[in-house]
């Protein structure tokens, strides 16, 4: 019993509390996120999921000090999200690679090593160790464009470990990738948090996505940005593909589609 309750409580790393964002424009503010209490325990893989323009991704950019909140309170490792970023506390993986096409695989993975003043000898031994946590061995010579679309997302994700931050918060790196690879890159990335349990933060449109990947799954309304339903996932750490298949899946799956539909009521 001691051992189940030893892993069940995970002492937290993100903690949001009334959070709210609005922006002003031209046409008027916009309530990007409203109400959002939420807190994330180390090494939790935690998927954000909801119609676009929910918030999702507004959310993420907040934890990593790329927007400002107007109202509530957020910490990262129990401190402000800029004092977390200047502390290194997180790599950010976009939507898009973001690959520089003039320089190669590894000196794309390299280059937030060389900003932050890492020996030569650190640079190279650290992108050896991130290329070969993303099967990206004997790569590191390529050009971007050399590789797939798969393998470009999983360079960016190689630069986001490279400094070895803790949380990785990640805006839906397989979005525009095709179904078997999106499969593939899913079963990679799982394995890849399994070695390095790192805390996880993902947004994604996909709910079988959302539901295979995480221990904690954050259901999203439409603006302004609430959290509909929080759904802790009773799946194993071990998940095969086919684990789709399953009743439990299916289960957690028709909740999480629920909690869209219940956040649709909040439309005006």
């Amino acid at each position: 019993m001691a051992d189940r309750i030893e892993h069940s409580v995970k002492p937290p790393v993100i903690v949001a509390e009334d959070l709210n964002l609005t922006f002003q424009t031209s046409d008027g503010p916009v309530h990007a996120l409203k109400d959002v209490t939420l807190t994330i325990g180390k090494g939790e893989f935690v998927s954000f999921i909801g119609p676009s323009g929910c918030g999702k991704t507004t959310f993420l950019r907040v934890i990593a000090a790329l927007e400002q909140p107007t109202g509530g309170t957020i910490t990262v490792n129990g401190v402000s999200p800029d004092a977390a970023r200047r502390a290194r506390a997180y790599g950010y993986v976009f939507q898009a690679a973001g690959l520089y096409p003039w320089r190669t695989i590894a000196g794309n993975v390299k280059l937030p090593l060389e900003i932050m003043g890492f020996s030569k000898a650190e640079q190279d031994e650290r992108v050896r160790k991130v290329l070969e946590l993303v099967d990206l061995s004997g790569f590191g010579k390529k050009y971007p464009w050399q590789l797939s679309g798969g393998m470009q997302q999983r360079a960016s994700i190689a630069r986001a470990l490279a400094f070895d931050a803790d949380i990785l918060l990640m805006d839906e790196p397989f979005g525009a990738l095709d179904e078997i690879v999106r499969d593939h890159l899913n079963e990679q990335l799982l394995k890849l948090w399994a070695r390095t349990e790192k805390t996880i933060g993902f947004v994604t449109h996909s709910i079988p996505e959302a539901v295979y990947l995480s221990t904690k799954i954050v259901v999203m309304s439409p603006r302004p940005g609430r959290i509909t339903d929080v759904i802790e996932s009773p799946l194993p750490r071990e998940r095969p593909l086919d684990i789709r298949d399953t009743p439990e899946f299916l289960q957690i799956a028709h909740r999480v589609r629920e909690g869209l539909r219940a956040g649709h009521a909040y439309d005006e």
